[in-house]
């Protein structure tokens, strides 16, 4: 398992369109807050990276789900790690384990981007205000995280690309959630609750609130576990095609 991640990670350091895309986002930025520089005020530092981070489980998550995952299907790679003897369970662990890491570097990097542009421009960033935002970059890596973990289940379900991409990209822009939430409100307003914006709303509210983290993290943990389960049970149940 840790040779496979190894390899995925090395796979993925070479990849030169993931410089190329994760660079143009930067400029794309820096243009559009350059823009707009003439009517930043005291709190738009700090607007703005929860506008802009809200965009990233889409815009940042949807390319990483899309090396980590869909590329294994458009190559085939899947039948070959299977063919080779790896268990389902340690290839889908494994592929968590690497989006997990890359998620985190993802995330690691959004507020220095974010507060280096701001600083460029003439809005340094407050200690106080950098802890807000770092909160915030792990309110929606985790969701991003939950989002890789469902729509990982139609990866190894229907094993194909465009219909797993189509999956995360309604479940990033909220579409999934929206209805979803809707249901359950009308039929059990409770766990409209236990969906994953409301779990990680909860984390961002304890961090920058002095609240209690602890329950929240649980619940979250269960989250993922769920979906972790599902993509399991699909990938056991799906037959290979040698």
């Amino acid at each position: 398992m840790l040779r496979l991640m190894r390899a995925e990670w090395f796979r993925l350091l070479r990849k030169r369109s993931s410089y190329i895309y994760f660079g143009g986002l930067i400029l794309a930025f820096f243009a559009q807050a350059y823009i707009r520089s003439g009517g930043f005020g005291p709190t738009t530092v700090l607007d703005d990276a929860l506008t802009n981070f809200g965009l990233l489980p889409a815009l940042a998550g949807g390319f990483v789900f899309a090396a980590v995952y869909t590329d294994d299907l458009n190559s085939r790679g899947l039948i070959t790690l299977v063919g080779f003897g790896m268990s389902k369970t340690k290839i889908i662990i494994a592929k968590l384990g690497l989006t997990v890491l890359l998620t985190a570097i993802v995330y690691g990097l959004a507020p220095v981007v974010h507060c280096a542009v701001f600083a460029i421009l003439g809005w340094p960033v407050t200690a106080a205000t950098w802890g807000i935002i770092y909160a915030a970059s792990l309110k929606f890596a985790l969701l991003t995280l939950a989002f890789v973990g469902l729509a990982g289940s139609v990866v190894y379900g229907l094993q194909r690309p465009a219909f797993a991409i189509v999956a995360y990209i309604l479940l990033a822009f909220g579409v999934v959630g929206g209805l979803v939430s809707t249901v359950l409100r009308n039929v059990a307003p409770p766990m409209a609750d236990f969906l994953a914006s409301g779990i990680t709303d909860r984390v961002f509210t304890a961090l920058t609130s002095g609240g209690t983290l602890t329950w929240p993290l649980i619940q979250y943990a269960v989250y993922l576990a769920i979906a972790v389960s599902l993509s399991v049970v699909a990938f056991h149940k799906k037959e290979l095609e040698f």
